[in-house]
């Protein structure tokens, strides 16, 4: 299973050029960051370069999504604003070679407006991957949990597997976030199981706190030897709240290698 670690989340007692040392010294040879524009191109590269690492996904600005907004890719009448973040996003993607670029669909406050809420965003991200497509990158999109975020406008996989049908495009894949689907009482083993092929990226934290796997209620042996056993051929991101320093809650990779074991 090819690993990655999420330094928007983990290692958040280090500054973040920092995190990429950590990474690599805690075993990582890859990375991915869900908004990495506040950092020149220039320093992540070089990080990335200095430590021998892979950045495999990063998500497009979503606006004012993360301050409890409605975000850009789904809101009719911004659709400016969202190929102007597609823009800022391209660069980085090419800059920094990742494999996977993630859009947020966010959220929609009136349930009478979700249709056209729905179009738009199918709109943007076929778009989103005939720009990205030519440069070998997969455009994948994400459902979040509705206690988390209230109103998001896809908390289901069933609605991302719809829209990859719909749109019958190569490079659209679903991103399946292990905690979100668990929080809307998935069996997440037997959407990886039936739907790997439909998936783009993994990412994955313990319920109902977001920590690292052992914290919470999840099975991640029978979840990591799901995945091993699938048809899943992609990167699976840590992406949780660390409980401790994140170098001391990795102990999880022991349940990790025994479920790979297994599976061998």
């Amino acid at each position: 299973m090819k690993l990655s670690a999420n330094l928007s989340l983990l290692y958040p007692e280090l500054p973040f050029l920092q995190r990429f040392a950590a990474a690599r010294a805690d075993g990582f040879r890859a990375v991915e960051i869900q908004f990495p524009y506040d950092t020149p191109i220039a320093d992540i590269r070089r990080a990335l370069d200095d430590h021998g690492l892979r950045c495999v996904l990063i998500n497009v600005p979503a606006g004012d999504l993360m301050l409890g907004g409605e975000g850009l890719a789904a809101v009719p009448g911004k659709q400016a604003e969202y190929a102007a973040a597609l823009v800022e996003c391209l660069a980085y993607a090419r800059a920094l070679q990742v494999q996977c670029v993630n859009v947020l669909p966010g959220r929609c406050s009136d349930e009478n407006q979700k249709v056209f809420y729905l179009d738009t965003f199918k709109k943007n991200l076929a778009k989103t991957a005939q720009s990205l497509a030519p440069f070998g990158i997969t455009t994948t999109f994400e459902a979040i949990n509705t206690r988390d975020m209230p109103g998001f406008l896809i908390a289901f996989s069933q609605q991302m597997f719809d829209i990859v049908r719909e749109l019958n495009m190569p490079s659209v894949r679903a991103q399946y976030d292990v905690y979100h689907m668990a929080m809307m009482g998935e069996d997440v083993c037997d959407v990886i199981t039936r739907y790997a092929d439909q998936i783009g990226h993994i990412q994955f934290a313990d319920t109902p706190q977001r920590g690292e796997p052992g914290t919470g209620m999840l099975d991640f042996k029978s979840i990591f030897r799901a995945i091993e056993t699938s048809r899943y051929q992609g990167w699976v991101g840590a992406e949780y709240k660390p409980s401790n320093k994140t170098s001391q809650t990795l102990e999880w990779k022991n349940k990790l290698a025994s479920a790979v074991a297994e599976c061998s």
